[in-house]
């Protein structure tokens, strides 16, 4: 592996985004102790930056939410060298002054999926701290980013479902309730296993719709999420190398490194 670029940032692509490189890029094959990650890492440059590129959905978006390789995925980027993620993901707003088209950065989670492996740690006695779910730096980069097609909204709750279902309208009209402001199904457990592993990760959520509790006729239906994403895509696209350019260090910061004087039950790559 010593012969591959060794990426300190990677972006990780979530609905409808599957590539992002337009230039020549170097296609890595990683085997993890977790399974084979959803796709092959691409690595190529981003404003003089080494970046890995995974689509969390796989290539041909072969992944359901509740189906991706989560851990897989994680440990490939941290085993390349990756100690940075900025992780775009599609959403639900919760919120009527939140409409399609406005990219949020998330300052805090609320887990409501069922099932899914969360921990890299099955033994050892090990707590992670995760009341701050992402990294302040660069959650800070991504709300200085500009974009003249993109509104960027700093600070919001986003709520995680199972799926692959949409929200029924009671279900969403709760969650608005609780006064959370998005709706998504894949930002966990990706944010708690990069913080295991020492990672500094960071949300950058494309709103596509507003949920079930705010919509009129059929409510939310893939087809237009689908439709929606593929709008902004572009200029979504390069809000994020904005975010990936503006990173000032590639090591993890300090607030992210969570493991000081504790010994781990497994060894991090």
């Amino acid at each position: 592996m010593s012969a591959h670029p060794r990426p300190a940032l990677a972006v990780i692509g979530g609905t409808g985004f599957y590539d992002f490189f337009d230039d020549e890029v170097t296609t890595i094959e990683v085997d993890t102790p977790y399974g084979t990650p959803s796709a092959a890492i691409t690595v190529g440059e981003v404003e003089g930056r080494t970046v890995a590129f995974l689509p969390r959905h796989g290539k041909n978006h072969e992944f359901a939410p509740h189906t991706a390789p989560y851990q897989a995925n994680v440990w490939a980027l941290r085993a390349l060298g990756v100690r940075r993620i900025f992780a775009p993901c599609a959403v639900g707003s919760l919120r009527a002054d939140w409409g399609p088209g406005t990219v949020v950065v998330p300052h805090q989670l609320v887990d409501r999926t069922s099932g899914r492996t969360q921990t890299y740690f099955d033994g050892g006695g090990i707590h992670l701290s995760f009341a701050d779910p992402y990294c302040g730096e660069l959650r800070a980069v991504a709300a200085k980013a500009e974009s003249d097609a993109l509104r960027v909204v700093h600070e919001a709750t986003m709520v995680v479902i199972q799926g692959p279902r949409f929200s029924t309208r009671a279900e969403s009209q709760w969650y608005a309730a609780q006064g959370w402001d998005l709706v998504n199904m894949t930002g966990h457990p990706e944010a708690v296993l990069a913080k295991e592993l020492e990672m500094c990760y960071a949300a950058v959520a494309l709103v596509t719709d507003l949920d079930a509790g705010l919509a009129e006729g059929d409510g939310v239906r893939a087809v237009d999420v689908f439709a929606e994403f593929k709008r902004n895509l572009v200029p979504f696209k390069e809000l994020i190398r904005r975010m990936v350019a503006a990173v000032d260090s590639t090591d993890t910061c300090a607030g992210c490194r969570v493991h000081a004087g504790v010994s781990l039950p497994i060894e991090l790559p």
